[in-house]
């Protein structure tokens, strides 16, 4: 993809790449142990832990299309970034709390609840702060600070297990200082652009004549998320799978930090390469990398093979998520990226809900391998679509 001279990314990139690192630090602390906590403390079934999971992360991904609307129609960003993370940090203390599944499918839901408010602004932010021709540098950025976050939260978590001999609720409680912290960094280090199309910023996004405003190339990119999230679903069988091939119950979260450490180390070199290859080609790389993941996951019985499926599963999200993010800011009008995100989330968060449910009955009724060889037979799918049928010629700038 053709590019401009580079400059350097701004400094509101930079925060809200730390607000990502902070919120996933006491997100990851809570959701690297959250799985063993239901199956081991509240006695949840695998397909309890699918749902719940997937329930939980497409209610923020449905979320995002309401919020994303939002900003657009106010022309601000900000305070609902701001609403969406203070609530995240306000959901932490109710997981130490929890003495059931009830409780603590009410505190997920409010997490993600606030994940869905903040999303879609905050990744409008980014489109809206980032300099022409560099937004899959941006996104990568945010996307590697972010992730960071994802494989500092784990670390910490197992060091802290190791401590305090398998205390959950302890570990729990701790996670709730970094999502304050995240909060006040975005209340007091963000200045939020002025929009230009602030004019406009009064309109109904969600009308159906603004609403055609999104081109076909848009809703191909839709169309081509929604089935990488039907072969991507949640990590939390990760997390099952470690815990299947024997790592102790303290050291499970170790292999989080795994896929986001190498998560975190290619999503800003991706992020940059995406502003000058063709994204279908780097889209059809990252679904490569995603069945090899899975076939591996499928067929290992050792802590060293489940290490090379995680890897591989870690750049494959390093590859993709900054670039479907870039393609989806690339294709929409700059006064409706709030609606784009949105639209986008809201039906990823179906595949999501799909997605990890499917896994979870997977998993309780033929075992892990039969999980693992159905998400390889979606990505195929989507290969299939992106090689058979070539996607539109997306617009960069």
């Amino acid at each position: 993809m053709a590019s401009g001279p580079r400059v350097a990314l701004p400094a509101g990139i930079w925060v809200l790449g730390g607000v990502s690192l902070l919120m996933d630090v006491s997100s990851e602390m809570i959701h690297s142990l959250l799985p063993l906590f239901m199956v081991g403390t509240l006695g949840a079934s695998a397909l309890w832990v699918g749902l719940i999971e997937g329930l939980a992360e497409a209610t923020a991904l449905m979320v995002k299309v309401f919020s994303g609307a939002l900003s657009d129609w106010l022309g601000r960003r900000k305070g609902l970034a701001l609403a969406g993370y203070a609530l995240g940090a306000l959901s932490k203390p109710l997981f130490a709390m929890a003495g059931g599944l009830g409780l603590l499918v009410t505190a997920r839901l409010i997490d993600r609840v606030g994940k869905g408010i903040r999303g879609a602004p905050r990744d409008a932010l980014v489109a809206d702060l980032a300099p022409p021709g560099q937004r899959g540098a941006a996104f990568g950025l945010r996307q590697s600070l972010d992730t960071v976050g994802a494989f500092a939260g784990p670390l910490l978590a197992a060091g802290l297990m190791l401590l305090w001999a398998n205390d959950f609720r302890a570990v729990f409680w701790v996670a709730v200082i970094p999502g304050a912290l995240a909060v006040a960094l975005l209340w007091f280090g963000l200045r939020e652009p002025e929009h230009k199309t602030k004019a406009a910023a009064r309109i109904n996004p969600i009308q159906r004549a603004q609403l055609r405003r999104l081109p076909r190339a848009y809703w191909w990119v839709v169309g081509i998320g929604a089935v990488f999230t039907l072969a991507r679903f949640s990590e939390a069988f990760l997390v099952l799978r470690a815990e299947q091939v024997g790592i102790a119950l303290a050291l499970v979260p170790l292999v989080m930090v795994a896929m986001n450490l190498v998560y975190a180390a290619s999503a800003y070199p991706f992020g940059a390469l995406s502003d000058r290859m063709s994204h279908p080609t780097l889209l059809a790389l990252g679904l490569l990398m995603l069945i090899a993941a899975d076939l591996v996951l499928a067929s290992t019985s050792s802590i060293g093979g489940l290490l090379a499926g995680v890897a591989l599963w870690g750049i494959h999200m390093g590859m993709t998520q900054g670039l479907l993010a870039a393609m989806v800011a690339d294709t929409a009008p700059a006064d409706l990226r709030g609606t784009a995100f949105g639209f986008f989330s809201l039906v990823s968060g179906i595949a999501m809900l799909l997605a990890s449910v499917l896994a979870g009955l997977l998993w309780d009724t033929w075992g892990a391998k039969a999980t693992f060889l159905a998400g390889a037979g979606f990505c195929a799918i989507a290969l299939l679509v992106i090689l058979v049928r070539r996607l539109p010629k997306l617009a960069q700038g």
